[in-house]
């Protein structure tokens, strides 16, 4: 099977810029207490309409007024750290100052790093496979490892995931790019532990490949991911039903995360998804999709019931605003299009329904303890 999903990870992250430290102060923000309360933080990961400085700094200063979290999440920076720079330098430059921001804020900081590819799943990151090496090799492991480290002894983050997508790459990429995931995964998580003790580990899983809508197959479960990586404290779930053949958000099942953890009851957070607000022509398998700012913001609202019956403990979206795809260099823009329309405003800030739903849920005071 080939390009069964692809997520918009990669080319989002280049959107991080060191200046991120110098912002200056957006408004507070002031929820009023709703009737229910969420056992779930709200957020979204750093990204603007087209790869600009100037829409970065003011979708960074939007989207903090909307969320009590956020998100980091990369593939390994392969093109720097094998050309020789110090992981160190990479994690201060990058992310440090948008850490600092973001906790300014008093934003909870969950990172997510891909050892493979975020947007092909049947292969290695492109970096990797433009100069002939693999996450199978022990060598590169060592290098993911590295830095993981690094990132978790710098930034400190309130959870760390150690790979993304599992089960999605274990049916989708060869075995040996599988396998080197899987023990670089596992090693990296007994580097964190010996440093580390408090910080929850995890990985995420695909929900629709759990669920076999991407591969008709029926409910397949995750069980393997919990055989195959023994270190979860918690777990991922890396959700787009509409790419899973559902037609409304009404009809994903209620218990869509909570099965997930049936038998292995773990917290659950949707570390990343979305629903599109357009429709596209050509969607996964080629079959058109259809919705509309409607049907997202119906999405938005299931939400909350998917996540309230699996006492989820956060939600993230990657993209706050839609992504201009003619801003976008070629061919990303081709390997973006069915994450899009995925933002609460469109790609000129303007606000969509789905923004209303998300401000009302996140409007909700959190439960003790979260």
């Amino acid at each position: 099977m080939r390009n069964l999903i692809k997520t918009p990870t990669r080319f989002v992250l280049l959107l991080f810029m060191t200046g991120a430290g110098f912002i200056p102060g957006a408004c507070k923000k002031h929820s009023q207490p709703g009737v229910s309360k969420r056992s779930f933080r709200m957020g979204f990961m750093s990204s603007a309409p087209r790869p600009d400085i100037n829409l970065y700094l003011q979708s960074l200063s939007l989207w903090t007024l909307h969320a009590d979290a956020t998100i980091i999440s990369t593939e390994v920076p392969w093109d720097s750290l094998l050309t020789g720079e110090n992981p160190v330098t990479y994690v201060a430059d990058n992310y440090l100052g948008l850490v600092n921001y973001c906790r300014g804020k008093n934003l909870k900081l969950w990172v997510y790093i891909d050892p493979e590819n975020g947007l092909n799943r049947v292969s290695d990151s492109d970096p990797l496979v433009t100069l002939g090496k693999s996450i199978a090799q022990p060598a590169i492991q060592q290098v993911y490892r590295r830095f993981v480290f690094v990132v978790d002894s710098i930034l400190r983050p309130d959870h760390l995931g150690l790979a993304l997508e599992t089960n999605l790459i274990r049916v989708a990429a060869p075995d040996s790019i599988y396998q080197g995931v899987k023990k670089g995964a596992n090693d990296a998580a007994a580097d964190i532990r010996a440093f580390d003790p408090h910080v929850p580990l995890s990985v995420s899983v695909q929900a629709e490949v759990a669920w076999g809508k991407l591969g008709g197959s029926g409910y397949m479960g995750i069980a393997q991911d919990f055989t195959d990586f023994p270190f979860l404290q918690e777990l991922g779930i890396s959700s787009y039903p509409y790419l899973g053949g559902y037609g409304t958000a009404g009809d994903i099942p209620l218990n869509y995360y909570s099965q997930l953890v049936e038998n292995h009851p773990v917290p659950v957070f949707v570390s990343e998804g979305g629903w599109t607000s357009m429709s596209i022509t050509s969607g996964f398998n080629g079959q058109p999709i259809q919705s509309s700012p409607a049907q997202q913001e119906a999405y938005i609202e299931r939400q909350d019931q998917l996540l309230s019956q699996s006492h989820a403990i956060g939600i993230f979206q990657l993209t706050f605003t839609d992504l201009d795809l003619a801003g976008w260099p070629s061919p990303d823009a081709s390997g973006l299009i069915l994450f899009a329309f995925l933002g609460v405003v469109d790609s000129n800030f303007t606000p969509k329904p789905a923004l209303a739903a998300w401000d009302s849920l996140l409007k909700q005071p959190l439960q003790q303890g979260h």
